[in-house]
């Protein structure tokens, strides 16, 4: 796997075509409803609805939408940085200042066939442990407000975790199965191109996993953990929770897999991720003790089941991949995320895709349980951070099994 073959398989995808024309009267696409906490340049609202509107080119080839946006609601709206006024102007759709009015279309009921909630982005504060306070459990729960008010529900799209608290996550999921939507949640990460292909079957029989990532370890350790638990969901007995987990920082986290006895089955697994990303980058030998790598995170995860698993988050832009360890073989699997940081951002193409037929289908092609299970795990792992120690987490009894055949992108 070469740069060339990262960067080239991203911006292979064209670009998005222009503005389609406003829809005929007789328009049968899915009518949605967009709530979001801001629409700005590059924000997720950003490249998630604008596909959705125009269309968007899973393995470079392009598709129209068949979602049709038909309201939004924005919780912040600065006028120096929002883009929703802009794109409701040319699209046609109504800006509405309330979740329900958003949802009902200024009405007493339900009148949309979708929804989108994109809680990412905006101005909001951060608690002393670094986590970001965006308020998706409070504005998602006036989605679920109108459901329960109109009697009617309809396929609902989170984007990327529920919270920065395990309880509020919680209570989403579980009112969530109390009404009975279709549910589906998530980020871009497990359905973009994967170099190489890896989706272990079933009732594989893996032992250990590691997963490499980088940046901020709330907004990115999500995905970290994301591109981990999608391949670990597939082993034998299928999923069954976390028993535990620890935040370790700085050197210690380099040290805790270098010379210590987690590293004795970890280092094996994080050696072909750490060099593929030293020569993808071309890094010198001594990067990870160079200031860019002075406070790496590590996230050590003990699964119910007996699986070990550990997540490095750095800062150096190393991507995302995994490794896996599965009984009988001598190497490991491993598999990484191809996240070109260019715009048209072609990995956001396969999440509109699987987003846009979710909407009209109903069908999501992630079980939902995969996004609170890892959740709950960042969450709790930004609890042992502020206790210094590993943290139990009995509420982590999250079981499901993945999907028979796991949908990403190819090209």
């Amino acid at each position: 796997m070469t740069r060339r073959d990262l960067l080239g398989a991203g911006l292979a995808a064209p670009a998005l075509l222009a503005q389609q024309p406003l829809a005929a009267a007789d328009d049968r696409r899915t009518k949605t409803a967009a709530i979001v906490t801001a629409y700005r340049y590059y924000s997720h609202a950003d490249v998630l609805i604008g596909r959705l509107l125009t269309g968007y080119s899973p393995n470079a080839i392009w598709e129209p939408s068949n979602t049709h946006i038909v309201s939004l609601h924005a919780d912040q709206m600065p006028v120096n940085t929002d883009m929703s006024r802009d794109q409701a102007a040319r699209s046609g759709f109504k800006i509405y200042p309330s979740i329900r009015e958003a949802l009902t279309l200024g009405g007493k009921s339900l009148a949309v066939d979708g929804v989108v909630f994109i809680g990412e982005h905006g101005d909001y504060p951060l608690n002393d442990l670094g986590q970001q306070l965006y308020p998706r459990f409070e504005l998602f729960s006036q989605i679920m407000d109108v459901y329960e008010h109109t009697g009617r529900s309809v396929p609902t799209f989170f984007d990327k975790h529920f919270s920065y608290s395990w309880e509020k996550a919680d209570a989403i999921y579980r009112r969530a199965k109390k009404i009975g939507f279709p549910f589906m949640a998530g980020s871009s990460i497990p359905l973009t191109i994967r170099k190489p292909a890896l989706d272990p079957p079933l009732e594989t029989p893996i032992t250990e996993a590691v997963a490499l990532g980088y940046g901020d370890p709330d907004a990115y350790g999500f995905h970290t953990l994301e591109a981990l638990q999608c391949i670990v969901e597939r082993r034998k007995g299928g999923e069954t929770g976390i028993a535990s987990v620890q935040w370790i920082e700085g050197g210690e986290a380099i040290q805790a897999w270098r010379n210590s006895p987690q590293g004795a089955w970890s280092n094996p697994l994080f050696k072909p991720l750490l060099e593929d990303a030293q020569r993808l980058a071309g890094l010198p030998e001594s990067w990870l003790s160079e200031e860019h790598s002075k406070k790496p995170v590590l996230f050590v995860l003990r699964y119910r089941d007996g699986l070990k698993a550990a997540v490095l988050v750095l800062t150096q832009n190393v991507g995302w991949s995994t490794a896996i360890k599965v009984k009988g073989e001598d190497r490991p699997q491993t598999v990484a995320y191809v996240v070109p940081v260019e715009r048209p951002l072609p990995n956001w193409d396969g999440i509109a895709r699987c987003v846009d037929r979710f909407l009209a289908t109903g069908q999501a092609p992630n079980p939902v349980e995969r996004t609170l299970l890892t959740t709950g795990a960042l969450a709790f792992c930004f609890a042992s951070k502020q206790a210094g120690k590993p943290v139990e987490t009995p509420q982590l009894q999250v079981r499901y099994r993945g999907p028979a055949h796991g949908w990403f992108q190819t090209a």
